[in-house]
């Protein structure tokens, strides 16, 4: 994996690991969104919250049932953005992780003070025009390294958020990580 330093964008390489390896890693870093309108300032929020969804074999997963045009990106190269509008209200963010066709991502649950992924979405203005960009500078949407390591005894695992209906065991699984910072 290549070095980044304090305020680098994290590349591909670092998005391209064992799904929960990156989850436990990306507690911490910055979520970088360049904001819209005059200024156009860049907001960085501490990722505290995050699930993991892991291949085709993890039934929570949106790929588990194969390729869709709605989850295509997920089977693309990882560090791309991808967005889906949850129940037709919220959307959600996730960043596409592991090798190129094994469909795994990252779901963004809470950065900074914002808790809830469509919260978090709707105040930093991400909708369907950022699936599948690039988390880079150039796309607005990024994330970044800020020199924070957070300690093991800081992160709670439980399972996921609202999937029971999938059934044992990926429903019970530890895929969520929340930090919290002492």
């Amino acid at each position: 994996m290549t070095r980044v330093s304090k305020g680098d964008p994290l590349g591909a390489d670092f998005f391209d690991r064992p799904t929960l390896e990156v989850t436990r890693d990306l507690l911490g870093k910055n979520l970088c969104c360049r904001s819209a309108g005059q200024g156009r300032k860049i907001i960085r929020l501490r990722l505290t919250e995050l699930e993991a969804y892991d291949g085709p074999d993890d039934k929570a997963c949106h790929a588990h049932r194969g390729k869709t045009p709605r989850n295509a990106i997920m089977f693309g190269p990882p560090g791309y953005w991808y967005v889906y509008l949850c129940y037709g209200v919220h959307w959600l963010l996730n960043i596409v992780v592991g090798p190129e066709d094994y469909p795994a991502a990252v779901l963004i649950r809470g950065a900074g003070d914002i808790e809830g992924p469509g919260r978090l979405t709707r105040a930093l203005g991400i909708d369907k025009s950022h699936n599948h960009l690039p988390a880079h500078k150039k796309s607005g949407l990024w994330i970044e390294e800020n020199g924070l390591a957070v300690p093991e005894n800081e992160i709670t695992r439980t399972p996921r958020i609202g999937i029971d209906s999938v059934g044992q065991p990926w429903a019970k699984k530890p895929y969520r990580m929340v930090w919290h910072p002492e």
